[in-house]
């Protein structure tokens, strides 16, 4: 039986948001020579980043340093993910993944959609799509097919778990693209989860991105 579980995601670097704009503020006030302004407290560098950010001068934010993050989600996800090129990229593979091992429990996971209510016979349309799609992977595995082969058959629905690196500065560039309304749902929800989680961690570098400017 297939398995159907819900899209997550956890930020894996530790984050010190002071230490983060503090960094930020280092770099900034050596092109400015304004060092002598720098306070313990990060009070001087939460006014200088915000001064940054309204002035677009984001270009200082990437000596914020990379902060990594695994999401889980499904593959469809993935492919939008991976064309912001100047993030590095680490994803569960399906081609080396076996899942008739017992490590995968002999079944193939899927990301359940989040613009499907389980009540509309669409959502029943769409699991029996994902359990033919198993079934298949599973028949052509016992008939001796490898991997890399029997994973044509599977759904772009399917579970992945992949890990973005980068600096500030491309996840407000990403930010503001994936949490768009117009942007996919699944992408949305999970970069929205994590701008809030930035937002709350990090100071003044993410406040300025908010849903209703970007066109909710």
């Amino acid at each position: 039986m297939v398995k159907i579980i819900e899209q997550s995601f956890e930020i894996i670097t530790k984050i010190d948001g002071i230490a983060i704009i503090k960094a930020i503020e280092f770099v900034a006030r050596t092109c400015y020579k304004t060092k002598e302004l720098i306070t313990e407290n990060g009070e001087s560098a939460k006014r200088l980043c915000k001064i940054l950010v309204d002035r677009g001068h984001t270009a200082m934010l990437e000596f914020g340093g990379m902060i990594h993050v695994l999401i889980i989600s499904n593959r469809g996800l993935s492919h939008e993910l991976v064309r912001h090129r100047l993030c590095s990229f680490g994803q569960e593979s399906t081609r080396y993944c076996d899942y008739t091992k017992n490590k995968h429990a002999n079944e193939i996971t899927v990301i359940r959609p989040l613009d499907l209510d389980e009540n509309l016979h669409e959502y029943y349309t769409w699991k029996t799509a994902m359990e033919y799609s198993e079934r298949t992977y599973m028949r052509l595995r016992g008939r001796g097919i490898s991997p890399q082969i029997a994973r044509g058959v599977l759904p772009i629905d399917v579970k992945t778990e992949i890990n973005i690196s980068t600096n500030p500065t491309e996840w407000r560039h990403i930010f503001k693209l994936r949490t768009s309304g117009f942007a996919h749902p699944q992408i949305r929800a999970i970069m929205r989860g994590i701008l809030d989680e930035f937002k709350r961690k990090i100071p003044v570098i993410f406040d300025d991105i908010t849903y209703e400017e970007l066109k909710e």
